[in-house]
């Protein structure tokens, strides 16, 4: 068991893989376990789980820094991007990163048959070619390697006219960073938010008309009165665009995101950031600003495994992410393993 921030985490030594599934707190995984045995036994109610995700919505906000009326949840990314996709105009031009991850160029891409267009560009490129486009779609951390947009640039685009998509899942819960300009940002909470799978939020600025596909009886003004009948009468607020909540999911969401919204994010950076430098230094790699690490060794990742360190391949690299819970005896481990 290890502390962090004043937080328990059952998190055994090596473990630098949250760029992949973040081990949650103990209290989080806590109330996962108390909402299971509730169902187990019988004793939950439907309505008991609103607060929980009105509690996790509330504080995803925070993190973001906007209002909680804007947030809309979902239960993973792409879902969420397909809403803003599928409402972009007609013959509507996209950029997106070269290598992006799919879940944020896929949703765009399926909308070719409206004759959107989608042009890649390298990511120190984006933003100077943002303000050409109609939206411009991207990763604040890439999830292969580690790499920041410059989020300057991309807003210096929005004052043209462009709509500026976030991708916060590999960024948020490290990066000390305002997301508040942008127009949308999504981001799945099994990561770096240290939520169980099936989380994942969406705060969309008012003014983008995005047509709420998903509609179901959780986006309604009054949601225990929506699970039957017309007419259709929808939340005024972003949770007109709400998918009813994966409800254990949410327990564990309503601890964690909380947590985190309250700690000094600055020094969660220094943290995180600090230890992914220290590892790139002991390595022979240039500091970088991020908490992930990609490592292109052809035996690295096996190299890795054979002292205990969890990492994951990503895009013919080793990829080791660095966390509240990492400590520099990880740090020295991952070095010893690639230097020996």
């Amino acid at each position: 068991m290890r502390t962090a921030f004043g937080c328990e985490f059952d998190v055994p030594d090596g473990y630098l893989n949250t760029a992949s599934v973040g081990v949650p707190p103990a209290p989080v995984a806590d109330a996962v376990a108390a909402a299971v045995h509730g169902w187990r036994s019988g004793r939950d109610r439907p309505p008991d789980f609103d607060e929980p995700t009105a509690r996790a919505r509330r504080a995803f906000a925070e993190l973001v820094g906007v209002p909680p009326s804007w947030v809309a949840i979902g239960g993973a990314v792409s879902s969420l991007v397909g809403l803003l996709a599928a409402s972009v105009p007609d013959g509507a031009r996209v950029l997106v990163a070269t290598g992006e991850f799919t879940s944020v160029t896929w949703p765009f891409a399926a909308q070719s048959g409206r004759a959107v267009a989608l042009e890649q560009a390298e990511l120190d490129e984006l933003g100077e070619r943002a303000g050409d486009y109609d939206v411009v779609a991207v990763s604040v951390v890439q999830s292969a390697d580690g790499r920041r947009v410059d989020l300057d640039a991309l807003r210096a685009a929005q004052a043209t006219g462009t709509r500026v998509v976030l991708d916060a899942t590999q960024s948020l819960g490290w990066l000390d960073a305002d997301l508040s300009f942008a127009d949308a940002v999504v981001a799945a909470g099994y990561k770096w938010l240290l939520s169980p799978r099936g989380t994942a939020w969406l705060a969309l600025r008012p003014g983008w008309p995005v047509v709420p596909h998903h509609a179901g009886w959780y986006a309604g003004a009054d949601i225990w009165a929506s699970v039957y009948g017309l007419p259709l009468r929808l939340a005024a607020d972003a949770r007109a665009f709400d998918t009813s909540p994966a409800w254990y999911c949410q327990a564990g969401a309503a601890v964690a995101l909380p947590w985190l919204a309250g700690l000094d994010r600055a020094a969660v950076q220094d943290h995180c950031v600090g230890l992914a430098d220290a590892f790139r230094a002991g390595v022979g790699l240039p500091t970088a600003g991020s908490a992930i690490v990609a490592v292109r060794h052809p035996d690295a990742l096996a190299r890795l495994a054979a002292v205990g360190v969890v990492a994951s391949a990503r895009a013919g690299a080793a990829r080791l992410a660095f966390h509240l819970y990492n400590t520099e005896d990880d740090v020295d481990r991952a070095v010893a393993a690639l230097t020996c």
